[in-house]
């Protein structure tokens, strides 16, 4: 199986958004551009007729029908609160658009175009005169900033992500204007582009029953924004439908052309993941991506598939820029985590090696770094560049970071395990536990050390019931308990948990996001993705040097610094990932011969037969 972690997704599209920036030519005189990218010059020049990746002919027509895991209770995607539906971004837009095929570049979208200066203290956008919300009225440079300032007040995310941003400003009749506190943030303008864009004027008004509305409150009324769809129908928690626009001022923008094809997309959600398979292969959905390893193998002999009326993939894109981290999370806010040594020892506990012998018929891989995948993952021993970073924080970090590559405990065979189990008691006697008849106890209060592994959904008791057999064997009292996606979001928000499954995206640029994830402010702060309570100044000093590289090899070096001192941490208990999408679909659907090399482009360049 592959790992479901609750806001993950949107953690990973946010992460994605930090892009950075190589300067175009004129950039010394803050010119205005199309675009911004990462690399080299913009693929696509300003007046480019559309993205190469796309149909222009791709017609549009048919329902596409979706399934989601859970429920949902907000349709307000400002604030962080409650559990938001999935496809709002059918609805609003960001500032700027991304492009499918090329390492992180955005086009004008709301914004027609950018402009930044050479020493990135600011960013600024000319919005496009045609922009409308869906009550015809302009996308004006007030929305912008009423959006800025409102996601910064109320989902504590932004608050990280945004914390070098001082503020907006309205600086021409369709221009505003973002200033930094700090200079050389080159991510931070394409950070702003990505800014969802929502209607001050609608969220100020009154609802259809004389309600004053509150953008700090989560709500199920019918939200408006500036997109290519509005919402057709909600049945709270169940399903949410969505409808093509035929108004929509932005359909024959050239980073549209060839997408939004559907003309309604519906999702429905269902509380157990074996049940929401069953709608899947009885018709009732028409796409899936799969997460279990043995249903992938074993699960597709219904004659759907045999007659070839489902079509199964398996594609690299989706997985070609991006990194990834998902494991047991301890709380180190929690006692028996706050000692790294108790941290360390239960890893040893883990057999993923007989775990991908005997249910994942040997399709995954243990992960080894936050940065899994990528050229960002740090190997063997520092060196160069990255180990002048790490000297400057010497003092600070573990002495491993200096000795040790940091290596998973192998298992897969009776000898192993035991030798793992063994290292583990070592480790936990150090801590001051030790076994006393059958239990760890610790030696001071001779309390067994038990505690709770929080998951999300079912299907990971596979594995998380295994691990907590082989903690057992050494005395230690572990319980998994799967809830449902409310309560584990929320639990997950309030910091109310031992363990937890779960992780985090990573983009091939790393950014400001990493001081939400390992940030000592957000240690502090419920509702960031600093699940683990990570506060510690060397790893804040690495995440400035991170976002305040001077170049990509200043950037890999200190990323690799980052990646190094989080792995001797043992924040978590790494599992396991798959480098590609494997996907099934009912042959409903056309899509370009040729997808783009980043990314699926599922459902948003891909059309419905007639």
């Amino acid at each position: 199986m592959d790992v479901i972690v609750p806001g993950l997704r949107a953690g990973l599209a946010l992460t994605l958004a930090a892009f950075a920036l190589t300067l175009p030519a004129a950039a010394q005189d803050a010119s205005w551009t199309n675009g911004i990218s990462v690399i080299g010059e913009l693929k696509y020049p300003p007046g480019f007729k559309q993205f190469d990746y796309v149909d222009p002919d791709a017609p549009k027509r048919g329902a596409l029908r979706l399934s989601e895991l859970g429920t949902f209770d907000n349709l307000n995607p400002i604030v962080n609160k409650g559990n938001l539906a999935a496809g709002l971004g059918l609805v609003y837009e960001p500032l700027m658009k991304s492009s499918m095929d090329e390492v992180f570049a955005s086009y004008g979208l709301i914004a027609e175009s950018i402009a930044y200066p050479a020493d990135f203290s600011s960013v600024s956008f000319r919005l496009n005169p045609a922009a409308k919300w869906a009550d015809g009225q302009p996308v004006t440079v007030e929305d912008v900033i009423f959006s800025f300032e409102k996601a910064k007040e109320y989902d504590q995310s932004k608050l990280f992500y945004y914390m070098h941003v001082k503020g907006g400003r309205k600086t021409g009749e369709r221009e505003v204007t973002f200033d930094f506190d700090l200079k050389g943030n080159r991510e931070l303008p394409a950070i702003m582009g990505q800014l969802l864009v929502v209607p001050k004027h609608w969220w100020e008004g009154a609802a259809p029953d004389g309600r004053k509305r509150d953008v700090s409150a989560t709500t199920l009324e019918f939200v408006m924004g500036s997109g290519p769809y509005r919402i057709k129908s909600v049945s709270a928690g169940s399903v949410i439908t969505y409808e093509l626009r035929d108004d929509y001022w932005g359909k024959d923008l050239n980073v549209n052309v060839g997408q939004n094809n559907f003309r309604t997309m519906s999702y429905t959600y269902y509380s157990d993941r074996n049940v929401e398979f069953e709608a899947f292969r009885s018709g009732n959905t028409d796409y899936w991506a799969e997460n279990e390893a043995k249903r992938w193998k074993t699960g597709y002999d219904f004659p759907a598939v045999k007659d070839g009326k489902v079509k199964r993939e398996e594609l690299e894109n989706d997985y070609r820029d991006q990194g990834v981290m998902v494991g047991f999370i301890f709380n180190l806010r929690r006692e028996p985590f706050k000692d790294v040594k108790v941290r360390k020892a239960l890893n040893y506990a883990f057999d993923f090696e007989e775990l991908n012998r005997t249910i994942f018929f040997q399709q995954y891989s243990r992960i080894n770094s936050y940065f899994y995948g990528t050229e960002l993952a740090s190997s063997g021993l520092p060196q160069g560049l990255e180990l002048e970073i790490l000297n400057e924080v010497r003092d600070q970090v573990p002495p491993a970071v200096f000795t040790e590559e940091y290596r998973n405990p192998v298992g897969g065979d009776p000898k192993k395990f035991r030798d793992n189990l063994r290292q583990a008691v070592t480790l936990l006697k150090e801590a001051g536990y030790e076994i006393r008849g059958r239990q760890m106890v610790n030696t001071r209060t001779g309390k067994q050390l038990a505690f709770e592994i929080m998951l999300n959904t079912p299907i990971i008791e596979r594995v998380a019931l295994p691990f907590a057999e082989n903690l057992k064997k050494i005395g230690i009292a572990a319980t998994v308990r799967s809830v449902d996606s409310s309560q584990f979001v929320e639990r997950a928000r309030k910091r109310d948990f031992d363990i937890m499954y779960s992780g985090w995206g990573e983009s091939l640029n790393p950014g400001n996001e990493q001081a939400e994830y390992w940030g000592s402010q957000a240690s502090a702060t419920d509702g960031s993705q600093n699940y683990s309570g990570i506060s510690d100044p060397a790893i804040d000093k690495l995440i400035h040097r991170v976002i305040f590289r001077q170049d990509r090899e200043d950037q890999i070096a200190a990323v690799h610094a980052l990646d190094r001192v989080l792995l001797h941490h043992h924040l978590i208990v790494p599992s396991y990932t798959l480098r590609y999408s494997r996907l099934a679909y009912w042959d409903r659907f056309e899509h370009p011969k040729e997808l783009p090399y980043y990314n699926v482009g599922f459902p948003t360049i891909w059309w419905a037969k007639e």
